[in-house]
C-alpha cells in the first residue's frame, strides 16, 4: 500500500517554508511514497473536498526562492473544540493518510501532537457511529507526527536554528544599516522594533551584527531604574563622539514586573533624559516576507529531506520534531521541545537567572554576553598580565573582516589588554605601518567591507 503522507504550513509563515514543501514532496515522492497538501494550515481539514491536493512532482517546480507558503496558513478556531478535530481526522483517514509533517511554531505543533493522542478515540466514536468501517482502526492505528520548526524569531527549543529566522536576520540588518547611515549624519537616535515576541535572538544578533548601543529583549526583564541607566550610557556614548545611537526593542520585552516595554516609551524616555529627538522605526512584516536567505533554502531543504524519511517509516508511536543541532539534521520527542519552549517563555517575565536564555541554548546566552562587552563604553580596567596583541589582515579580503578586528579589539581591551593594528598585511608589519588601535577607533566597522 502507498504510503500517504498529509503536508501543512501554520502558524505564521517563514521564508523557507516553500523550500521544506519541496523537499518533502520530492524526497517522498523518490521513495514511492504521496505527498497532500493540506490548504491553510488545519482550516483545509474543515473542508477536504478542497483544501486537500495532491502535491506531485511538477507542482512544486519553482517555488524554492519563494517567501511565504504556497500551501497559506490561517486560524483554524474548529481545531480547539473535540468535534472539529474529529472532523480533521475524519478528512485524513477518509484519504489514506495517517502520516502528518507540519511545518510551524509551538502551538501548531501542539495541535498535530493533539491529534495524534485522539486518534484512535475519534476512530472508535466515528466506528460507533457508522461514520467509518471498523478496518480502518486495523489499517490506520496511529497517526505518525513529524513536526518541522518554521518561526523567523527562532523561540523553538531543541533546535538550533528555525526555518526563516536567518532570513529575517539579513531583512532586519539591513535595515539598520539604512537606519545606521541617516543616524550618523544626524546625530540621531533611533529605536527600532522587532519582532521577537517571547524570544530575543533577533534583537540580540542584529544587534550585535550591527554594534547597537542598547537592547530590551524577553529574556532578561530590565531591573527597576533601567531608564536611568540607559540614559547615562547612551549619554557617555555621545560625550565619547558616536554619532549614531540605535536601541534595538524586541516586540516582547518586559520589566521585571511584566509590564510590557514599548518602543515609543523608549522613544519618549530617551528624548526626556538626553535632550534630543529620538526616532522611532518598527521594522514590522518586512523581517517576515520575501525570498529565503540560501542558507534557509538548504535548512529547510535538509530538514524536509530527514522529516520524509521519518514519514515513510513504520509509524511513529511518538510525535516527533526534526530540527538542526550541530550543523546536523536530527530529531528529539516534539513535546519535550514544546515543553522547553514554553518554559522558557513563562521564565521571561519573572526570572532574574537567565533561566529562559539557557533553555533557549548556550549560543544565545554567549551572544548576548559578547554583545554587552564588545557594543558598552570603553573599559576601565586592566589586566593582571596585560598583552600587547597584534591583528592583521592577509589574502584577499572578505566581507566580516573588518567585524572581526572590532569584535578582537573591543574584547581584548575590555579585558585589559592593548591591541595593534598592522596596515597592509605582512608587508605593512616589515615597513613597521603598526598602529595602535583604541575603543572608539573602530567605531563604525561592523557594516564596513574589504580589509
Amino acid at each position: 500500500m502507498t504510503c500517504r503522507i498529509g503536508l501543512m504550513t501554520s502558524g505564521g509563515d517563514a521564508p523557507g517554508m516553500n523550500a521544506a514543501i519541496r523537499s518533502v514532496v520530492r524526497t517522498a515522492q523518490h521513495s514511492g511514497g504521496q505527498v497532500f497538501g493540506i490548504l491553510d494550515g488545519y482550516r483545509g481539514l474543515m473542508n477536504p473536498e478542497t483544501g486537500i491536493q495532491l502535491l506531485e512532482y511538477a507542482k512544486v517546480s519553482g517555488i524554492l526562492s519563494r517567501g511565504g507558503t504556497m500551501l497559506g496558513t490561517a486560524r483554524c478556531r474548529e481545531m480547539l473544540e473535540v468535534a472539529g478535530r474529529q472532523r480533521a481526522v475524519q478528512a485524513l483517514v477518509e484519504r489514506g493518510i495517517d502520516r502528518l509533517v507540519v511545518v510551524g511554531g509551538d502551538g501548531s505543533l501542539t495541535g498535530a501532537d493533539t491529534l495524534r493522542q485522539e486518534w484512535r478515540n475519534h476512530l472508535q466514536a466515528m466506528i460507533d457511529e457508522g461514520k467509518l468501517p471498523p478496518s480502518v482502526l486495523e489499517e490506520h492505528p496511529v497517526l505518525s507526527v513529524i513536526g518541522l520548526p518554521g518561526t523567523i524569531d527562532n523561540d523553538l527549543c531543541g533546535t538550533d536554528i528555525t526555518i526563516g529566522a536567518d532570513t529575517a536576520l539579513h531583512r532586519i540588518v539591513s535595515a539598520l544599516d539604512a537606519i545606521f547611515s541617516t543616524a550618523a549624519s544626524h546625530q540621531r537616535t533611533f529605536v527600532v522594533e522587532v519582532m521577537g515576541r517571547h524570544c530575543g535572538y533577533l534583537a540580540v544578533m542584529a544587534g550585535l551584527a550591527i554594534g547597537a548601543e542598547w537592547l530590551l529583549i524577553p529574556e532578561d526583564p530590565p531591573p527597576d531604574g533601567w531608564e536611568e541607566q540607559m540614559g547615562m550610557v547612551l549619554s557617555k556614548g555621545r560625550a565619547e563622539g558616536k554619532r549614531a545611537t540605535i536601541v534595538l526593542v524586541a516586540e516582547g520585552a518586559r520589566d521585571r514586573q511584566g509590564r510590557p516595554i514599548s518602543s515609543y516609551y523608549v522613544q519618549q524616555v530617551l528624548e526626556e533624559r538626553l535632550g534630543e529627538d529620538a526616532r522611532v522605526t518598527i521594522l514590522g512584516h518586512v523581517q517576515r516576507g520575501g525570498s529565503p536567505s540560501a542558507y534557509d533554502r538548504n535548512l529547510s531543504s535538509l530538514l524536509g529531506q530527514r522529516a520524509a524519511r521519518e514519514a515513510l517509516r513504520e509509524h511513529i508511536d511518538t510525535s516527533i520534531l526534526v530540527g538542526m543541532r550541530g550543523n546536523r539534521p536530527t530529531t528529539i520527542p516534539l513535546m519535550e521541545a514544546v515543553e522547553l519552549t514554553r518554559q522558557a517563555q513563562a521564565s521571561c517575565a519573572h526570572d532574574a537567572e537567565f533561566k529562559g536564555f539557557t533553555l533557549r541554548g548556550q549560543s544565545l546566552v554567549e551572544a548576548y554576553h559578547l554583545f554587552h562587552i564588545v557594543n558598552g563604553s570603553p573599559p576601565t580596567t586592566s589586566a593582571d598580565k596585560p598583552r600587547r596583541i597584534a591583528l592583521v589582515h592577509s589574502g584577499s579580503p572578505a566581507p566580516g573582516m573588518n567585524m572581526a578586528v572590532r569584535t578582537a579589539t573591543r574584547w581584548a581591551l575590555a579585558h585589559g589588554h592593548e591591541v595593534l593594528g598592522i596596515r597592509g598585511g605582512f608587508t605593512g608589519l616589515a615597513r613597521g605601518d603598526v598602529e595602535e588601535l583604541d575603543w572608539m577607533g573602530v567605531s563604525g566597522w561592523a557594516g564596513l567591507g574589504g580589509a
